[in-house]
């Protein structure tokens, strides 16, 4: 009994340790490095948006300096596209994608 509590407990703290990453890697957009998604907005997004940050006047798209949107929102729309804008996953890595929504949340609206 007491190895099989010693199991119990060793497998626990796994567990915990376990679930730790899986958590981090299902909320990716809050994760992004806005500094390596300036140049993936500069790339991809900087023709039909405006976003000062960038240096970016698009008109195609909404004004992102105005919109302001966090980065949950900037990732479900560069994801699944909507309106004019076409959709980008399966385009850009989850990375990429965790980035830009990460730099315009930090950057709209400053």
């Amino acid at each position: 009994a007491v190895a099989c509590g010693g199991k119990d407990k060793t497998t626990a703290p796994e567990t915990v340790v376990g679930s730790v990453p899986a958590e981090t890697t299902g909320s990716g957009g809050g994760t992004g490095d806005a500094a390596a998604g300036e140049a993936v907005f500069k790339e991809s997004c900087a023709t039909c948006h405006t976003l000062s940050a960038a240096g970016a006047s698009g008109t195609v798209g909404p004004n992102l300096d105005d919109l302001k949107p966090d980065a949950q929102r900037v990732q479900a729309q560069v994801e699944n596209g909507g309106g004019a804008m076409p959709a980008f996953k399966g385009q850009l890595t989850d990375q990429q994608i965790a980035d830009v929504s990460a730099y315009v949340a930090e950057n709209a609206g400053s």
